[in-house]
């Protein structure tokens, strides 16, 4: 038979798993279940890189494993398909952003497919396909049909929402408005990214340094009309439950940080005349659950420090600027908000920046002292965070000192620090020096000063007491708070599922600000048919410019309906993508419940570190809903939770060279002084240039690389992301082409721990190329005309040597399976081949395993072996190879023999050796009796099945 021939191998049990459905799971199954997901990937024009099949090969190797081991196995694969790039590619080419997703979602698949991933090819599924995102806008129907009831801790149909009586008296219209506001899915006022130029809104990844990506336009910040969701109302859940499941502790942190839970005080600054007739008002009533017009509604995690609040801060865009803003300060205000506008959330809350800020001209009243302090806005604040509005205590907290200083506003310290504090450096930093003393802020805990009777607490005390007597007097309260943030659930692009709701229009044709949802039976809202999808120059959302017939409407009842135009983000499909899998055809419901009660939850779920927060967290929000109405049986979607590291580019070798073509080591040079490019020596500051260097230029020294033409010179060797800019990216088709999908697979787990990040190097795909032409010469006889076995596979009994082999590498292969250390599960296979390979005699039973083992690893040829060793169906579902320990005892065993601590000889003894058998075997040897020869044997140490050492004088 030919030697190894990938090309023709693989090809053929490709199609041979395509033609007989071999990785279709079982709707249920009587086998333990097991739900391995890969993370859901965007179809983009440019195909796979090598480094998108890490975690897929990872998956299969599982799931592979898996079914040998008599488990029903879930392997789904479907494509993230809504997104940007394709609604960018129609607008520069007209395009319709459907015909080139659905051209790279072949691409990709094709590319799946040819390296033999077991996909159950028949669950496959897009978010653009219409039988999908009907039941994306389903749940979304079921988010705006859900409140969050607090005392309870879960999502209840809008329905049973308490309305109070004044609401019930009003009418059936203020009851609909009040649960427009209480649902998990509404509407408000956000900023949004406007470019007049482009005449788009942008998302906020499209936006750099204040400027479009595209085109380098000016971009301003402006209010449009968005949907929300009510994220933060799970944040105690989302936080709390993240216990329960089997994810690393630094996703676990990152999960944790991004919800930032925090617990402080709900203070409200009066801004009205009659400050007394208000605290008599509020002692009476208590702290309203929403502030009203006369008061400014801060929180802060440290009221103890109320007393300390020289002035406050507003966001620009707060609502209330336009009504504080006084005559003589308006005309700045309106400059400074015009201004703010242009810059991105990063921007201003850069901790580097020179504060910048306006006063209002007006003035609240602190409550617990009745002093008047200024109203500023500042962009440091955001009006996303909090409530918009801030409190400012210069003395104990960095940013507000910085304003302070630069404005000239009082600092008054109200924290006096323990005895002996050295100030932090990020505190050090700002000293100033103030009325000829340098001082500089106190950001910790420790004694209150300049607090009235509360003087001489401790922090700790003093907030609670504090927060206790604010909650009496109706001026204040307990709070928790997240850094967390409602989900902006809106898009003003054409290419993502529309929202099906209907808004109410008046006589007029104005919307009335009513909402009704779409029926069911009229699912799914399709997008309208538009040829043209360039920006329209306005605000509003592409779907605007649709035909009447899509966007207008007439209820039963009469009332004018208007669709709404917004789109939905590219997160919603991968929200819930993993329950459709388990149920792709069903068009009664979203998943049937008996199915998702088997297979739920997912049990390994693979991806980048980079879905570590938001595509997570958004998953578990929507999942819990679900859960709470009763749809799903589990809280949490992903039990187990594994990111793959990086594959990088191939190193880059530089070296540096002077202007005379000298060269110069990595550690001769730095880098060039600020303003000017590049690198200079470091002894005589002479511009160097840096020169990309090939393999055969370089040798290996150590861990280090050296000029082959001057070895004095170290190179440097760096790797970097793929990236088309660097011209690093590893297309797996020209791998495959050459080498092999079985090779190219088995290089991603051999180079090194699947969660680590690693360069890739195409010596190491040559390297595994050569171990599968080794395994495969070790049982193919390649030099035979046609298909036949090597003479040396032979129908005998194995020999105790080779038994112990082979079950210390099911031992450890197995091992390393269930702990996904693939790549020293593909070393023990390697050492089975060099072992097996210098074997007169191979015995099938063994071949036979060994080619079970590598299956998972390379699929391909281990089908071609089992088809040669004379099988006539495919190994998928084979038993996977038992280990009995009882073969692993070896009956001999070498040992060390030591004269003065120092290894002198090994010997082999039976491996149940007393001391004493051990000490003649050792004597007997001739290599120890020439040591010992003349020699005081002072005594002789012997540790049964380690080491003999005689001590001689």
């Amino acid at each position: 038979m030919p030697r190894y021939d990938a090309k023709r191998i693989e090809p053929k049990w490709q199609a041979y798993w395509e033609q007989h459905k071999t990785f279709a799971a079982p709707e249920i199954s009587d086998q333990p279940k097991l739900y391995v997901l890969d993370m859901f990937p965007y179809p983009s024009g440019d195909g796979l890189h090598v480094g998108h099949p890490e975690g897929y090969t990872a998956t299969d190797i599982v799931c592979r494993y898996s079914r040998m081991r008599g488990k029903a196995v879930l392997h789904p694969m479907g494509w993230d398909a809504f997104g940007l790039p394709a609604e960018q590619h129609a607008i520069k080419t007209g395009t319709h952003p459907r015909e080139t997703t659905y051209k790279n979602i072949g691409t990709f698949r094709r590319q799946l497919k040819m390296l033999g991933f077991s996909y159950d090819w028949d669950r496959e599924l897009a978010t653009t396909d219409e039988d999908f995102f009907r039941w994306t806008q389903w749940i979304f129907l079921e988010l705006f049909d859900t409140w969050f009831d607090e005392e309870q801790q879960r999502g209840r149909p809008i329905a049973e929402l308490p309305i109070p009586e004044d609401i019930t008296a009003a009418g059936d219209e203020a009851v609909r408005r009040y649960q427009d506001k209480n649902r998990l899915a509404y509407q408000t006022e956000a900023p949004v990214n406007w470019c007049p130029a482009l005449g788009t809104v942008l998302a906020n990844e499209e936006v750099i340094g204040g400027v479009s990506e595209r085109g380098g336009h000016p971009v301003v910040r402006i209010p449009l009309r968005q949907w929300m969701l009510r994220i933060t109302s799970y944040a105690e859940r989302l936080l709390n439950e993240l216990e329960e499941v089997n994810w690393p502790d630094s996703i676990k942190a990152l999960q944790r940080n991004w919800i930032g839970r925090s617990e402080g005080a709900e203070v409200d600054f009066y801004i009205g005349d009659d400050i007394e007739a208000w605290k008599t008002a509020r002692s009476k009533s208590g702290f309203p659950t929403e502030p009203g017009d006369d008061v400014l509604r801060v929180y802060t995690t440290r009221p103890d420090t109320l007393y300390g609040a020289t002035y406050m801060v507003l966001a620009p865009e707060h609502p209330v600027v336009d009504r504080l803003a006084t005559d003589e300060q308006r005309e700045a205000v309106v400059a400074y908000r015009d201004k703010s506008a242009t810059k991105s959330d990063l921007d201003r809350t850069d901790l580097a920046k020179e504060k910048s800020g306006v006063f209002t001209g007006s003035y609240a009243i602190n409550p617990v002292n009745g002093e008047q302090i200024p109203i500023w806005i500042a962009d440091y604040v955001l009006i996303s965070y909090g409530t918009g509005a801030i409190m400012a205590v210069p003395a104990h907290d960095l940013r507000d000192w910085e304003f302070a200083v630069t404005f000239d506003i009082e600092i008054r310290p109200v924290v006096q620090p323990p005895a002996g504090y050295e100030a932090s450096r990020d505190e050090a930093a700002l000293a100033t020096e103030i009325n000829g003393e340098k001082r500089f802020p106190f950001a910790g805990l420790g004694t209150a000063v300049n607090s009235g009777t509360y003087d001489g607490m401790e922090t700790a005390a003093f907030k609670s007491k504090i927060t206790e007597e604010l909650t009496t007097s109706g001026l204040g309260r307990g709070a928790v708070n997240y850094r967390l943030r409602d989900w902006l659930f809106s898009r003003q692009h054409f290419w993502g599922e529309p929202f099906p709701i209907w808004h109410e229009l008046d006589e007029a044709g104005n919307p009335t600000g009513l909402m009704r949802a779409v029926e069911d039976k009229d699912l799914p809202v399709t997008l309208p048919d538009m040829s043209e999808f360039k920006p329209h120059g306005r605000p509003e959302p592409p779907l605007a410019e649709a035909g009447d017939e899509w966007l207008y409407s007439t209820a039963e009842d009469g009332t004018k309906l208007v669709r709404e135009t917004n789109s939905m983000p590219q997160w919603a499909g991968s929200c819930w993508y993993y329950l459709r899998y388990i149920d792709p055809k069903n068009s009664e419901r979203f998943v049937s419940e008996e199915l998702e009660k088997f297979w739920m939850p997912v049990d390994l779920y693979i991806g980048g570190a980079e879905h570590a927060v938001l595509h997570l967290l958004y998953a578990r929000f929507w999942h819990k809903v679900l859960f709470d109405r009763g749809y799903v049986s589990t809280p949490e979607p992903f039990d187990r939770l594994v990111n793959q590291g990086m594959i990088l580019g191939e190193a880059e070798l530089t070296a540096y060279q002077t202007a005379d073509g000298s060269w110069l080591s990595a550690a001769m040079v730095r880098d060039a002084p600020e303003g000017v490019e590049g690198k200079v020596s470091k002894q005589t500051g002479e511009t160097v240039t840096a020169v990309r260097l090939e393999m055969d230029q370089v040798e290996k020294q150590g861990n280090d690389f050296i000029l082959k033409d001057d070895a004095d010179v170290a190179v440097e060797s760096r790797s970097f992301k793929m990236s088309k800019s660097r011209g690093n990216v590893i297309n797996p088709d020209e791998v495959v082409d050459v080498y092999g999908a079985d090779a190219l697979r088995l290089y991603e787990m051999f180079m090194g721990p699947l969660e680590q990040t690693k360069p890739w190097n195409m010596s190491g795909v040559e390297g595994v190329s050569r171990f599968l032409a080794r395994a495969w010469r070790m049982i193919a006889d390649d030099v035979a005309e046609e298909a036949k076995l090597n003479p040396a596979i032979q129908a005998v009994e194995p020999n105790a040597d080779q038994l112990r082999i082979l079950h210390k590498t099911i031992q450890a292969v197995s091992d390393d399976c269930e702990k996904l250390s693939f790549n020293t599960a593909i070393s023990r296979l390697m050492e089975f081949t060099n072992h097996f390979s210098q074997q007169d005699s191979r015995p099938q039973s063994v071949m036979e395993a060994f080619v079970l083992m590598l299956s998972p690893f390379a699929p391909h040829l281990a089908e071609e072996l089992w088809e040669l060793l004379g099988h006539g169906q495919t190994l998928a579902y084979e038993p996977w190879p038992e280990f009995d320990p009882a073969m692993i005892v070896e009956s001999e065993i070498e040992i060390p023999v030591q004269i003065n601590g120092k290894l002198r000889a090994k010997i082999r003894i039976p491996a149940e050796a007393d001391p004493a058998a051990m000490q003649a075997a050792a004597e007997a040897d001739e290599t120890v009796q020439k040591q010992i020869a003349g020699k005081q044997v002072v005594k002789v140490i012997a540790v049964p099945g380690r080491m003999v050492n005689f001590v001689v004088r």
